[in-house]
Formats: C-alpha cells, structure tokens, sequence
C-alpha cells in the first residue's frame, strides 16, 4: 500500500488531507514540521511527500532539498497559500515534482497524487510503452516494429515527458525550464523547432501524436 507523509503546521490541513487521501485507500502520515518529517523519513519507507512551505524549525524548500540530497526520485507535492511565480519556481528549484496552491481542492489533490504516482512507475521502470512503441530512457531511444530510433538527448527528454503526462499542456516556458533549465540562455522558440522535429519523425506512428494547444503550449496524445 502507498504511503503518503503530509507535512504541514496546520493541523486542520493535516487531518482533511489524511481523510481524504485514506478514503482513496492510501496510508498516512502527518508531520508539523520538516524536522519532524526527517525524524519519520528515517524510520518509514515512504512513497511520496506532500509539503507546505512556511514551516517552523525547517520548512518546506530546506526540507526539500535535505530529502533530495539521499532520494532523487521519491515524488514531492509542494503545497501553499503563496502564489508567486517566484515560489514555484524557488521549490521547483529545490526539487519539488508538483506545486498546488491553497485552498485546496481536494479531488483535484486525488488526481495530483495518481498523476504523480503513475509518473513515479514511469520512472522507476525507465520505460514507456504505447501499443507497439517501446520509450527507453536508458538508451534513449524509441523502438516499434524492429525499427529503433536513437533520438538526440534534448529531443529524447522532450517527447519523454509528453508521454509521460499523455493529454497534459505544457507551455512552452515549463518544457524550457525542465529540459533546458531555468538558467539557461536559449530562448523559448528552441521548443517549436524541436517538437517540430518530433512530429517528424513520427508522423507516420499511428500510437501517439503531439498536438498544438493554441495559445497554451502543447500535449502528447494517445491515440
């Protein structure tokens, strides 16, 4: 059964979170602080976190970055009331998968948490499989029907994550913050040319295809 550690100072927050992620069938375990939360790391195996930022003793950024430097891949929902750009992106910085802002929604909350999870598998199997086409992130290739294609490594992460959130927009500045990095000097168009480039290569696949959003950004499709 997965376990879910919760990790906020308001215990309202704490106990609605733990009702309804248990009512989806999942364990929980909840936490006022970030301290306290390393204390249960080290005694728990836990399978996801979800993190408030404004915390005492060690908040949510600094708890993230403590839990990054011995697990790169555990998943990380932050959530907080603070809705700046400059928050989201100080706690994607840090490590974060996923950031939701309060109040919460707590059926969208459910649907974070699968989404996550599913991504999680994903990960831990290095693979995608859609039908006859096989991703491999090892190898960084795309195989279907003995046919393989090795794609460059920046087009490779890019129709990875597409397919990895199948029916997802992303603009075209989050594609360039997670591919490219945030401090990268490219400009955003990099991200037209290179799905550009994907289209083309497999705009005979009958499995998946990216499509444009119109004044959003793009997603990958299964077909």
């Amino acid at each position: 059964m997965v376990k879910i550690l919760v990790v906020d100072d308001d215990k309202n927050i704490r106990k609605l979170m733990t009702v309804v992620l248990e009512s989806e069938g999942f364990t929980v375990i909840s936490a006022s602080d970030g301290e306290k939360a390393l204390d249960i790391m080290d005694k728990e195996t836990i399978d996801m976190v979800i993190v408030d930022i404004m915390m005492p003793n060690i908040d949510g950024y600094e708890f993230t970055k403590s839990v990054r430097e011995t697990n790169a891949k555990l998943p990380i929902i932050m959530v907080s009331a603070k809705q700046l750009a400059e928050d989201r992106k100080k706690g994607f910085v840090a490590g974060i998968d996923d950031f939701m802002v309060k109040p919460i929604d707590t059926e969208e909350l459910v649907l974070h948490v699968r989404a996550l999870l599913r991504r999680a598998k994903i990960n831990s199997e290095g693979k995608i499989v859609i039908g006859e086409v096989t991703v491999d992130s090892e190898s960084m290739t795309v195989s279907r029907a003995g046919e393989t294609q090795i794609l460059p490594q920046k087009e490779f992460q890019l129709l990875y994550k597409l397919l990895s959130y199948p029916d997802k927009i992303f603009t075209r500045i989050q594609l360039m913050d997670e591919i490219w990095g945030m401090d990268s000097d490219t400009g955003w168009e990099t991200v037209t040319v290179h799905i550009a480039r994907l289209r083309k290569r497999f705009e005979y696949y009958p499995e998946f295809e990216i499509r444009s959003v119109r004044g959003l950004g793009y997603k990958a499709v299964k077909k």
